[in-house]
């Protein structure tokens, strides 16, 4: 059997030949971050995920959701991002906007349960973050304002919306609706303990006048060059507006959006990307560039939907265009990963390859503004069709990893030092039990596994991470491979993902 040494200088040398970057397994000077974004989208759109079909019991919905939480904790992620507001309609008790058909089959129907506090409950059980998925604007996925339900706002206020492509939108340009989506979204975010509130792609459904916006763009529109532009603002404004109310109301939860993953080409903007495909800037008048360099989100997520070296739209140009973008900025960048078309046949023969997802990952390292991933959809990261997600996972999370610091969040307080009571041998493997000394309960607890006692620095990467437990006053959590001799430290996480300084150590006698 060949050496270990051996083995990663054939790797090496194959991956040079054939210019694929190595995965992460196999370089050995890969060091494992302690923070890294590991998210899946979990739709209700057309039950596209969850609930799997309308009509289904209280109990039936909870099964599933539990499931995807499964899902998510088997590939090692650590936050799901869940779409409650998918049509101008809610998935909680909304005093605006009607409950949403995608629960019962009839919209406005009460489901007999509160679906965002159970998954937000259960979610935090198991030690992942949830943010709550809103599309700001769509309305409805057919085009007649009479299969609304009566009480629906678009049918109280029919100036409010406007039909397009069989759908049916709220209108953007007009102030009072853009102030009443935010404070139908908002709703959520001060009623629920989510830990952030997130946008989709779909700001205008498209750059053409058959969007029949013409009565609002001549009520409000003096002072633009053209329609594009006070479109253009408008989105604007929703950005900005929700990034301040979500400041006033909430601060310590994200606030961002994944955008589709084209701000504009080359060919139309000297600092596009070098591509030739859809431009959101353009087409659906988000200035995503300009919301990061402006400072108005947390995070961007764009998605990155292409395989390396596609044509018109290349993933390994659009990686460091990104980052480029991200660079210098207090905007985390995240990438939205496209699981959906690994394995699927009707998808380029790159998209058949198991490893074109891993490889992704990889080509990321080499960009430190990069700090991890979110995968479309739920179901595609479940059913792993040619193993794409297991060689992902594989690949790249064989470590547990925290979720990332928001920057304006990284100043604030700590939480308080764990004490570890002990480490002891079982039957099982090693038993560790931390206790919180804290006022404030921590929301997990990273445990470090050392051969000995630990230096200060031991603690910033997750080399000897072996574990993130969900939080509590005290907490129990067995190794099976631990053995006589390790070192055990303890850190407590709070909801920001600030750590505290490392427990005493243990060692196991």
């Amino acid at each position: 059997m060949p050496s270990r040494r051996t083995l990663l200088r054939g790797l090496a040398l194959a991956a040079a030949a054939s210019a694929v970057p190595l995965p992460a397994f196999a370089q050995a000077d890969y060091v494992p971050p302690l923070r890294q974004m590991r998210g899946m989208w979990i739709a209700s759109v057309v039950n596209i995920n969850w609930p799997s079909k309308p009509g289904l019991t209280a109990d039936e919905q909870k099964a599933e959701f539990l499931a995807w939480l499964d899902v998510a904790v088997q590939r090692k992620l650590n936050s799901v991002f869940v779409q409650i507001r998918p049509t101008a309609d809610a998935f909680w008790p909304s005093p605006f906007e009607p409950w949403s058909q995608y629960l019962t089959g009839t919209q406005g129907q009460d489901p007999g349960y509160d679906p965002l506090a159970f998954a937000v409950a259960e979610t935090h059980k198991r030690g992942l973050a949830f943010h709550a998925w809103f599309n700001p604007y769509r309305v409805s996925m057919q085009a007649d304002p009479a299969k609304l339900h009566p009480d629906h706002p678009g049918r109280k206020h029919p100036d409010w919306i406007l039909p397009f492509g069989g759908k049916l939108y709220y209108n953007p340009g007009m102030p009072e609706v853009r102030k009443f989506c935010q404070d139908a979204m908002m709703d959520a975010v001060t009623r629920y303990d989510i830990d952030g509130l997130h946008f989709d792609d779909y700001f205008y459904p498209t750059n053409t006048t058959a969007f029949d916006d013409s009565a609002a763009y001549a009520k409000y529109g003096a002072g633009f060059p053209d329609l594009a532009s006070w479109r253009r603002n408008n989105v604007d404004l929703m950005v900005q507006e929700m990034q301040q109310r979500v400041l006033a109301a909430k601060p310590d939860i994200a606030w961002g959006i994944s955008p589709s993953g084209i701000w504009r080409n080359k060919a139309s903007d000297p600092l596009g990307s070098d591509t030739n495909g859809g431009q959101s800037y353009d087409n659906l008048h988000a200035d995503t560039r300009g919301w990061v360099k402006k400072g108005w989100l947390d995070y961007i997520a764009p998605q990155l939907y292409w395989y390396i070296g596609q044509p018109p739209a290349d993933y390994s140009k659009l990686v460091p265009w990104w980052a480029d973008v991200a660079s210098g900025t207090k905007t985390l960048l995240w990438i939205g990963q496209a699981a959906y078309k690994a394995g699927d046949p009707a998808q380029a023969v790159e998209w058949q390859a198991p490893q074109e997802l891993s490889r992704h990952l990889t080509l990321n390292r080499d960009h430190p503004e990069i700090g991890g991933d979110i995968w479309y959809n739920a179901n595609d990261v479940k059913v792993d069709r040619i193993g794409s997600i297991t060689t992902a996972v594989n690949d790249h999370y064989q470590r547990p990893a925290l979720a990332p610091v928001l920057p304006r969040l990284a100043g604030g307080e700590p939480p308080r030092r764990p004490v570890l009571a002990y480490a002891l041998r079982r039957s099982g493997g090693v038993e560790v039990r931390a206790v919180a000394t804290g006022r404030d309960e921590p929301f997990l607890f990273a445990i470090f596994r050392f051969a000995r006692d630990a230096a200060s620095g031991a603690f910033a990467d997750a080399r000897n991470l072996v574990a993130v437990v969900p939080g509590d006053r005290q907490v129990r959590w067995t190794d099976p491979d631990g053995k006589r001799g390790d070192h055990y430290y303890v850190v407590a996480v709070d909801r920001a993902n600030r750590t505290s300084k490392p427990s005493n150590g243990f060692r196991v006698l």
